[in-house]
């Protein structure tokens, strides 16, 4: 019963303070965006730039990072790659959490599936290599397929990614004591995870349109929206996220899995 609690706090925390009109905020005025954006795309009236919570993801390929100009420069949060398949670490990994904790950026590991191995081997080796501690916000698995993969190009059946989903979801929030988060590509999504796992939170990549349009009836937390911004502190072009929620919300479900966190490391 504890467990499950733990698993349902941040859920019911989010969701109870999103209300029909928040959770995708919609508004006709013309709002600047947050961020420079290298190829930037006409969203319309809903615009990413109604949202006040934003984020990044990243990877080794973003190289050095200074996280405290990422921080300042009005970045509210980051998921950082850390594992990926059954045996490979991103390189930056542990260097990448550690800088952003020590800036004051709360984030969260994020683990790139690969359905040519288990989902135990998979949640072996996430465990192994992601300690309890760089899990600040909840973990994210990311579900995309992959093609242009050297070694793994295997599109198992939707039950079975919705099988081996489960499984490595359930290992992780029996480990870390928090719900993981899904990201997913529009191909994937629509393949796979239609009407599947409503009581997750999503994260959903849209660089052309509103999410809704492209996810029809997925109620979304973070939507990532470019792949070209630009952010103060990171070379190159980064990718960036919203969140669906007011800052409000978001200050609470923070402070909901963060609870989380230090009930399960004690």
């Amino acid at each position: 019963m504890r467990r499950l609690f733990l698993a349902l706090l941040p859920i019911v925390t989010l969701l109870s303070g999103c209300t029909s009109t928040d959770y995708d905020l919609v508004s006709t005025a013309s709002i600047p965006p947050k961020f420079q954006d290298k190829d930037p795309q006409d969203f319309g009236a809903r615009t990413p730039y109604n949202h006040n919570i934003h984020g990044v993801d990243v990877s080794k390929w973003q190289g050095d990072i200074d996280w405290v100009k990422v921080k300042g420069s009005g970045v509210s949060f980051a998921f950082i790659k850390a594992t990926e398949g059954k045996d490979r670490v991103d390189a930056r990994f542990n260097e990448y959490w550690q800088r952003a904790r020590a800036a004051g950026l709360p984030y969260a590991p994020y683990h790139f599936y690969y359905f040519c191995s288990t989902a135990d081997q998979q949640a072996d080796w996430f465990i192994a290599n992601v300690p309890k501690s760089a899990v600040y916000l909840p973990p994210v698995l990311d579900v995309e397929w992959n093609g242009e993969s050297k070694t793994c190009r295997y599109r198992p059946s939707p039950l079975t990614v919705q099988t081996e989903m489960k499984r490595f979801m359930d290992r992780l929030e029996q480990h870390y004591g928090k719900r993981p988060i899904i990201y997913t590509s529009v191909d994937f999504h629509r393949d796979n995870l239609v009407g599947q796992f409503n009581d997750y939170h999503f994260w959903v990549r849209s660089v052309a349109k509103h999410p809704t349009e492209i996810y029809p009836e997925r109620r979304w937390a973070f939507w990532q929206y470019t792949s070209t911004g630009v952010i103060p502190g990171i070379d190159g072009d980064a990718d960036i996220n919203v969140f669906a929620g007011s800052p409000k919300n978001w200050k609470n479900w923070v402070a909901a899995v963060s609870k989380a966190r230090e009930q399960a490391e004690n």
